[in-house]
């Protein structure tokens, strides 16, 4: 993924394996938007998410293989990460390993077997990530301050990189809407060893 820091990359992992929900939004044929919330599980690479074959998301991926999800928690200060995404369609694959270990307890209460849930949804949405991008509406978390300013006050690029002769500004780092918020970081004010 393209992610502009080591923590950003970390935040976005941490989001896929841990929420129970994604948002994906997809594009119907006539250009209109299309946006479900639904299960997924991240291996390392790619998002598995099930579907039944004639669904309006797998419609439009037929039609425009591009995605965008929506991942965290919107109650937590809007502290969510985007992601785009490249999609393919997989038919009648069995459920992964770790679609089963982070869904089994709650596909058992809905009354269906791993089979029977199989086999209901059983298209596999393949959803490749692009490009991460970060997204605080209202406020910033502490831990994503913190550790920016440790890296511009490091001079370093990001969190795990040394300091090179020409570095991204912050609005590269951190994404726009971060950037204009950060306190002592504000745009129009530039900290020492802060390019801008």
């Amino acid at each position: 993924m393209d992610t502009t820091t080591d923590l950003a990359a970390a935040r976005v992992d941490r989001f896929l394996r841990e929420e129970p929900v994604v948002w994906l939004s997809t594009v119907r044929p006539d250009g209109a938007p299309h946006l479900v919330p639904t299960w997924f599980a991240w291996d390392g690479a790619t998002i598995e998410i099930r579907s039944k074959p004639g669904a309006q998301k797998v419609r439009n991926l037929r039609t425009d293989g591009r995605a965008m999800l929506a991942i965290g928690d919107a109650e937590a200060d809007f502290d969510v990460s985007l992601l785009e995404a490249g999609a393919s369609l997989e038919q009648e694959r069995p459920l992964s390993p770790t679609f089963v270990a982070k869904y089994a307890a709650r596909i058992e209460s809905l009354g269906l077997t791993q089979a029977q849930f199989a086999t209901t949804y059983s298209l596999t949405i393949r959803l490749t990530p692009t490009k991460a991008l970060g997204w605080h509406g209202r406020s910033q978390p502490p831990s994503i301050v913190a550790a920016a300013r440790r890296v511009a006050a490091s001079g370093r690029a990001s969190l795990s990189e040394p300091s090179t002769g020409a570095r991204p500004g912050l609005r590269e780092w951190l994404g726009e809407p971060l950037a204009r918020g950060l306190g002592g970081f504000q745009i129009g004010r530039r900290p020492a060893g802060v390019a801008i």
